[in-house]
């Protein structure tokens, strides 16, 4: 039989299908053959996720934010390395059920030579971004699915791995895929930055609003002027693929020696002429750790932005103070508490700003010279948290990296350690966590002694841990060890401020390299929404209407927000409808009064008048503002 490649596809991308269903009829597979469905087991799974350490610690944060920007919508994102093995994946219960019949989960592999014409795969194959849709897959068990996947390449241009989002075929959208290449950009960035801190980093494009974007250009020279790496767009915008790139150096790339702009080091950009003659804007970053020759060439402007020596000029809990009580009483409580040791717990809804305050918090302690370092207990794979949180020792384990490796907690000593989701971490990993926060040491997997650590604790939950702990979940002893102050945030929709966090979101995020401003006709869909994802959401959203702005347009309108979130916008206004009263009253005064009766009968309660009426503490402020 024929299979359907797809009469919407552009030709090349049905070349790229046909092609991969010829491969896959080499590998001896029919399209109503039963998929290879065997899975790694934890313990060689660890392996191979140790294997691809440096890939899974900077994909997973990517991975969260994109999951954010997709979730309700039936589908999972996946992470592979360069063979096609799933080493994390997350999405949506119900999808995740459907997918677990197929094995598409950690420790199966999805490479075509398993699993036929699938997006992942067929990635790795052509090292190409590739979406395969419902009957474009090879094996009719895989129709009901809808793929697409970008290759994640490492900084020296080799394949490491593949990030996909899968999900329903009836739920298909086309802007997924942009979702998906945005996100392995970003992996791909992060990758650079952790491969080579030495150097000189040149941040570039031709136009300067677009600088501090995914648009730009990132290129990595030695002191000596020799090119080390340079992502995506640098490449683009040199016109040089990175084997060419290699031979190049500072000078006949941008036509500046490194002493030149180390000087121009800071953060206001300069003008520059690549070799082609086209004039770029550039930020110039350099590493900390220049060696004595290259400092003393250098003028003093150069050297004090080369060490990284930078006054605080706003506090970060200061800067979370936009007019909310809540929030106000939040900040004040916390504000006298740092410094003192005394471990902070914060709670709230998903999404709420719980890394946020964390970060707030540190940035305003002593410790704000130190490391702040974030480990989200939820999102570790069991098999793995205990190497990600306490380290191990060279030959701890088979497949252990020879030089061993620093815990999380080793790397947070002189600064702060955030645990999120602390009420998801497994029981024997809270045995282990008691016992350093006690003693104050930690003793790495397979290491003879132990090492003194000290830092501040933050821990995050939107769990109930007095529940956990009367359910057996979490450890009680645990429980009063972490919780010196508990604070909990407020839901977004029952904030009083949200036209000032709109407004400093945008402020602080720039999106798409510029500022741009906000119509009141979207604020006031903003103050009728319910917000389950809470500032999460409210960010995905601004960042997903600055996409949709046309070039040199700084003004947000409703045709620019998101078609899910409006429908979502709509089911809830549609769900609060009821009839009109047979009488001339308006519903509207009704209810008003009705609330008003409740909220006095409480003693202006709001959990308490909710609760009596049946209703939501979100639905209950939305009637409280009609």
């Amino acid at each position: 039989m024929q299979h359907a490649i797809g009469a919407a596809l552009q030709p090349a991308q049905r070349e790229v299908i046909r092609h991969s269903h010829e491969r896959s009829a080499t590998f001896g597979l029919f399209e109503t053959m039963r998929p290879e469905y065997a899975v790694l087991s934890g313990a060689e799974l660890a392996v191979k996720l140790d294997e691809s350490r440096a890939l899974f610690a900077h994909a997973l944060p990517v991975m969260e934010t994109l999951y954010a920007q997709i979730a309700n919508t039936h589908s999972m994102i996946a992470l592979t390395d360069a063979s096609g093995l799933i080493l994390h994946s997350l999405g949506d219960d119900d999808f995740l059920a459907r997918a677990e019949k197929v094995a598409l989960r950690a420790g199966a592999v999805w490479s075509e030579a398993h699993q036929g014409t699938n997006a992942i795969g067929t990635t790795i194959a052509e090292r190409t971004a590739v979406t395969v849709h419902g009957d474009q897959h090879y094996l009719r068990a895989n129709h009901f699915l809808t793929c697409s996947s970008v290759p994640i390449l490492d900084p020296h241009g080799n394949l490491s791995g593949v990030l996909d989002v899968t999900g329903d075929r009836r739920g298909y959208h086309q802007h997924t895929m942009a979702l998906v290449k945005m996100s392995g950009q970003m992996i791909e960035n992060r990758l650079i930055a952790s491969a080579f801190g030495d150097g000189l980093r040149i941040r570039f494009h031709s136009r300067p609003e677009f600088l501090g974007t995914l648009m730009e250009g990132i290129a990595v020279f030695d002191l000596d002027g020799h090119l080390l790496c340079a992502n995506r767009s640098a490449q683009f915008q040199l016109g040089l693929e990175l084997g060419h790139l290699r031979s190049q150096t500072l000078e006949t790339l941008f036509g500046e020696r490194v002493d030149a702009l180390i000087a121009w080091s800071g953060d206001a950009p300069c003008r520059l002429e690549l070799h082609s003659g086209v004039v770029v804007f550039a930020s110039v970053d350099v590493n900390a750790r220049l060696t004595p020759n290259v400092r003393a060439t250098t003028n003093v402007r150069a050297t004090t932005n080369a060490v990284v020596v930078r006054e605080r000029t706003t506090s970060g809990l200061a800067d979370l103070c936009t007019g909310d009580a809540q929030m106000n009483d939040i900040v004040a409580r916390v504000r006298k508490v740092i410094g003192k040791n005394i471990p902070i717990l914060i709670g709230g809804e998903t999404g709420a700003g719980k890394e946020m305050l964390a970060r707030a918090i540190h940035s305003d302690s002593p410790r704000h010279a130190g490391p702040f370092v974030a480990v989200n207990c939820a999102s570790l794979p069991e098999t793995l948290i205990e190497s990600e949180l306490f380290g191990y020792a060279q030959g701890a384990f088979t497949g252990a990296a020879k030089r061993g490796a620093t815990g999380k907690i080793a790397q947070a000593n002189g600064g702060t350690l955030f645990l999120d989701e602390i009420g998801d971490m497994p029981l024997a990993m809270q045995s282990r966590l008691l016992r350093v926060l006690q003693e104050r040491v930690v003793e790495p997997l397979g290491a003879a002694r132990a090492m003194p650590v000290d830092f501040m604790l933050v821990c995050a939950s939107n769990r109930k841990l007095r529940e956990r702990v009367a359910q057996g979940m979490f450890r009680e002893d645990l429980y009063y060890r972490i919780n010196g102050l508990s604070v909990t945030l407020p839901p977004l929709a029952e904030r009083t401020d949200l036209r000032a966090v709109v407004d400093r979101i945008v402020r602080h995020e720039r999106f798409a390299g510029r500022v741009v401003s906000i119509d009141d006709d979207v604020l006031a869909l903003f103050a009728r929404h319910p917000w389950p994802g809470n500032l999460r959401q409210l960010s995905n959203v601004l960042r997903t209407a600055c996409a949709m702005l046309d070039d040199y347009d700084t003004h947000i309108r409703v045709e620019h927000l998101p078609h899910d979130f409006v429908d979502e916008l709509g089911a809830c206004v549609q769900s609060d409808r009821t009839p009109p009263p047979a009488s001339g009253a308006r519903l509207v005064d009704i209810e008003a009064s009705a609330v008003a009766a409740a909220l006095a009968a409480h003693g202006g309660n709001v959990s308490a008048t909710a609760r009596a009426l049946g209703i939501s503490r979100t639905t209950l402020y939305r009637k409280l503002r009609v």
